[in-house]
Parts: structure tokens; sequence; C-alpha cells
């Protein structure tokens, strides 16, 4: 089994920058990718950025230039720098980690929250 926990939420106000982190444990096998996805009330989960154990990234038009993600392998971590925080980013932030048998793990969530 693999845990995925992650942390850095808030709330925070417009223009203002987080970071969120995810940490990996439990039977690991190859990590082949990892990613950061969301949901907003009554929205559907979308997904945020991705990165690939080749460091291949991934990132969703409304991330791109204000988001960033990373990974450190030898921690099983990835993060997720914010910047420039708008009300529209508010949503539940979940971690996801998929191995190289193709296996999905997701975390529980976290809440960002960004007023205006």
């Amino acid at each position: 089994q693999v845990h995925l926990v992650e942390s850095g939420g808030g709330l925070v106000q417009t223009g203002e920058s987080l970071t969120l982190s995810c940490v990996a444990s439990g039977s690991i096998v190859s990590i082949r990718r990892m990613g950061w996805y969301r949901q907003a009330p009554g929205k559907q989960r979308e997904l945020v950025a991705s990165i690939t154990s080749a460091r291949s990234t991934d990132y969703a038009d409304f991330a791109k230039g204000r988001f960033t993600i990373s990974r450190d392998s030898a921690k099983n971590t990835v993060y997720l720098q914010m910047n420039t925080l708008k009300p529209e980013d508010t949503a539940v932030y979940y971690c996801q980690l998929t191995n190289f048998r193709f296996i999905e793990y997701w975390g529980q969530g976290i809440q960002v929250t960004v007023s205006s």
C-alpha cells in the first residue's frame, strides 16, 4: 500500500503564493509519474500539473506561467509552487502517484482557499 500525504495548503489572499508538498510512503514500486489535481465545489477533478520519472512536466493551461511542479526523488516528494493565486484557484488539491505497473494512488486532498 502507498500513502500520500499532502501539506502546505491554507488561506491566502489574491496574488499571494503557496507551496504544496506531497510525501509518498509505503510499498512504492518505481514511480512513473506524480501529479497534482484539484477539484472545486460543483466541478470535476482536473489536472493541475504532473511530472514523470524523467522529469518531463505537463501543466494545465491555467497553471502555465504561475505554477511549478518539482520532485525530490530521494524523498519521494513532489511539490507544487503556486504563484499569483486567484480566487478561481480555490479548490481541494490532490496528490496522485502512478507507478510503473500503472497503479494509481491518491492523497486525501488539501484545501487551498484564495480570498479576493
